[in-house]
């Protein structure tokens, strides 16, 4: 009998044991100590909920909209890397998922399926996620291939300027292409489906890199591109820069600050998205629902707010969207359901996440996602204002 799938937890379950050890370690870890990567997930354990009760429920919804685009619920699939390795052609079956369930796919720029295999496979649009890159030229292209296949939406990730040390894919050999040791063989061995699906698939490459960018052909000569072309240099003029290329509505990932939110607004974003990478760049920053509402403060009349990091479940979107979020955004939630039972899987994360918020939305007495806010939570004090920084304050 097919498992029962009762929460999110249950299709990690299923994953860990299918796919092999490397992507698996590559998706379920955050850089350095972890910290951060830790503290995204248990943030949201320290903010409670308020139960109200004697308050009609009929005629509940969680449908809202994201930068003016109807959703089934204020969720999105965040960009991931990597995830046609969790499972064969995984991209294409995640925007499948996405679109059938009524939630944006975002493809990130380092998918195995390119942007022209995502498209042709969809019948509505997606969101492409760009990582600046030295070459201008590459960078240009993309952004016009992106246009040609009708993304409606530039989601701009600022926070990959520098990689941030993982150790875990360094032990492993994570590369661009794997490097391949007696661990890892031994390994790969053990994952018979996922290698059976994989071996029936011609994409296994970074779709939307070889064979476009300068100099990359193959895979052989990807890893030493990839590691020379992330732009350290990037700032809010060339920020600017790519808003006016892409001329379309524009996303900015990765802040954590107020006064980068500031700089955001005066680039003309039509959304930010609060992130800290999943805790995968600087360890030691503070989770992204610790950092909402300082930055709703700051720009959250002004533009609309997202958030990323750490969500696992509908209680943690409400919670999300009760301290001023728009939309939320999950990653490795999706990720767990892709790699354990494909599209099936990715459709059944979102599905429990629906119930979750519809349900908990419930029992705090609200019956509409928009009515939702502060006061249907309990925060603890210093929650958000514990962290002082002595430059701001002196």
């Amino acid at each position: 009998m097919p498992p029962v799938i009762t929460n999110i937890d249950d299709l990690h379950a299923i994953y860990r044991r299918r796919v092999p050890k490397m992507f698996y370690d590559y998706c379920q870890s955050g850089s350095w100590t972890e910290q951060t990567f830790r503290e995204n997930e248990t943030d949201f354990d320290k903010v409670r909920l308020r139960q109200r009760v004697a308050v009609d429920m009929e005629g509940r919804s969680v449908a809202s909209t994201m930068i003016g685009r109807d959703v089934s619920m204020p969720v999105a699939l965040a960009p991931v890397g990597l995830t046609g390795m969790q499972h064969a052609d995984g991209e294409i079956l995640a925007a499948r998922a996405a679109e059938d369930f009524g939630v944006p796919f975002t493809l990130s720029t380092m998918s195995i399926c390119s942007i022209e295999d995502v498209a042709s496979r969809t019948s509505k649009p997606f969101w492409f996620q760009l990582y600046v890159m030295k070459d201008e030229a590459f960078i240009d292209n993309l952004i016009e291939r992106a246009r040609a296949a009708g993304c409606d939406a530039l989601v701009l990730t600022l926070d990959l300027q520098i990689l941030g040390q993982r150790h875990k894919d360094l032990k492993n050999g994570l590369s661009a292409p794997p490097k391949l040791t007696p661990a890892t063989i031994a390994n790969l061995a053990t994952k018979v489906g996922w290698g059976l699906e994989m071996m029936q698939t011609p994409r296994r490459k970074f779709g939307n890199i070889v064979g476009h960018a300068k100099g990359v052909k193959d895979t052989s000569s990807l890893s030493s591109w990839t590691a020379e072309q992330f732009d350290p240099a990037l700032d809010w003029k060339k920020i600017a820069r790519i808003k006016e290329k892409w001329g379309g509505k524009l996303i900015l990932k990765g802040i954590l600050d107020a006064e980068d939110a500031r700089m955001a607004l005066k680039v003309g974003a039509d959304a930010i998205i609060v992130s800290n990478h999943g805790g995968r760049q600087l360890d030691g920053a503070l989770s992204s629902i610790r950092m909402l509402p300082e930055i709703m403060d700051a720009v959250g009349a002004d533009t609309e707010v997202h958030m990323d990091g750490g969500i696992r479940s509908g209680q943690d979107v409400l919670k999300a969207i009760a301290l001023g979020a728009r939309g939320t955004y999950i990653g490795r939630a999706f990720i767990y359901g892709l790699g354990a039972m494909g599209q099936k899987g990715v459709t059944r994360a979102l599905e429990v996440i629906h119930k979750e918020l519809d349900t908990t939305m419930a029992l705090c007495g609200e019956k509409n996602i928009h009515d939702v806010g502060p006061h249907n939570l309990l925060v603890p004090k210093g929650f958000t204002g514990e962290w002082e920084s002595p430059v701001r304050n002196g």
